[in-house]
């Protein structure tokens, strides 16, 4: 059905489905904030609440004069008015992070890579490679408030990435969440432990195994190690771990721009720390990133990044006491903070123009995020690639947006 072009067939469709579904008391009930993630959101320590400072004046936005590289040509996205959001629909060869059907679906077969890339400081780290051919990319906050990154890369095969940076707590959620190898230069003590004792540990590729490099650039040592995705899958077909990935749970797509939103052609984002700037552009249909004021660029291509769909998750983030990132002369400066992104939050959706007010869900351990509206039916994301903000739920006016 997916293949018609007969609309109206696909939404009759749809309806009748609906209606069986609620004659079968199928749908979920709107979601509400458990207890348990209440709970640890209380326990966030509150000296570690930033301060709010007044936002920058917005960049100006200007056409790129010249480009070093051509952009590899994106997937042709999947046409339908019907939710993408179970493997049935997704089939064979659509890939499930994206919704976008892939040229080859061997690159399907392949597991999920979870990078770990750095954001400061921004003169030794920017412009990072890899972004934009990440079908996912998380930005969270570290124990000094600055941000990091995580790259899901899977569909796409980005010739470099970097530079790669060690592991946080939230590391341990999303190699679980995409069934995923886990990228990265090393940790804390506190959280290599924790890495060794995790479910997905036969699956992370430490920093003395093939794939890894140093540039040797003239700047500090940390900010020169880069990696090369199709050395790491490699490693993983030896290991007998490269495979297609078994995913607990689907986000949903739809190509349809859906009802109830609100004009968004700027999407803000303040970390207080540093404030991401995301304008539509509506000749490519996605949002370009800015940071600080400054085009946010992708090394590979010398590119602007991009992304279909901009998810602000709000959820609880807490101190590990037990896990120091940080210390001088013998006494620790710095917690470790764990993002409590389980059980269900508040989330903002920027796509195609609009702003969504949504919730975000993720019940299992091996869930990912999924969405639903205020009806407590699933909301779709905009076929392509996807930009998480981790934001902490106590910071004070972190997402705005403007028409």
């Amino acid at each position: 059905m997916r293949q018609s072009t007969l609309k109206f067939l696909a939404v009759a469709l749809a309806m009748i489905l609906l209606m069986v579904a609620c004659q079968k008391n199928e749908t979920p009930p709107p979601p509400t904030q458990s207890a348990v993630a209440t709970s640890q959101l209380s326990a966030a320590p509150a000296e570690t609440i930033p301060a709010t400072r007044t936002l920058p004046p917005a960049p100006t936005v200007t056409a790129r004069a010249t480009e070093k590289v051509t952009a590899t040509p994106e997937p042709t996205p999947t046409v339908n008015s019907i939710f993408l959001q179970s493997q049935d629909d997704f089939g064979e060869d659509i890939n499930p992070l994206t919704g976008l059907r892939v040229s080859d679906p061997a690159l399907l077969d392949r597991r999920p890579l979870a990078i770990k890339i750095s954001n400061a400081p921004a003169k030794w780290v920017r412009p990072q490679s890899g972004f934009n051919d990440a079908d996912l990319v998380f930005e969270h906050i570290t124990e000094a408030g600055i941000t990091r990154f995580t790259l899901i890369v899977y569909g796409s095969t980005p010739p470099k990435v970097g530079p790669i940076r060690s592991a946080r707590l939230i590391d341990l959620e999303l190699p679980a969440m995409y069934d995923a190898s886990l990228v990265f230069s090393g940790s804390s003590e506190g959280v290599r432990q924790k890495l060794l004792n995790a479910d997905f540990r036969p699956r992370i590729l430490f920093a003395f195994e093939p794939g890894y490099y140093r540039t040797g650039e003239d700047k500090p040592i940390e900010h020169t190690f880069y990696g090369i995705p199709e050395t790491f899958w490699n490693v993983l077909e030896e290991k007998g771990l490269n495979q297609r990935p078994n995913f607990n749970t689907f986000m949903a797509f739809s190509s349809e721009i859906p009802e109830g939103g609100q004009p968004a052609n700027e999407a803000i984002v303040d970390y207080d720390w540093t404030i991401i700037n995301w304008h539509f552009d509506g000749m490519s249909g996605k949002y370009k990133r800015w940071t600080d004021g400054v085009e946010h660029l992708d090394a590979n291509t010398d590119e602007q990044v991009t992304a279909a769909n901009v998810v602000v998750i709000l959820a609880g983030h807490i101190l590990d006491y037990n896990i120091c990132e940080q210390s001088y002369n013998g006494v620790c400066t710095s917690y470790s903070v764990q993002p409590q992104i389980f059980g269900t939050g508040p989330a903002v959706i920027f796509r195609d123009g609009q702003r969504y007010d949504v919730t975000w869900q993720r019940i299992g351990r091996y869930d990912m995020f999924t969405f639903v509206d205020d009806n407590g039916q699933p909301f779709p994301l905009k076929p392509g690639n996807t930009w998480f903000q981790v934001i902490p739920i106590w910071y004070e006016n972190p997402v705005d947006s403007n028409p």
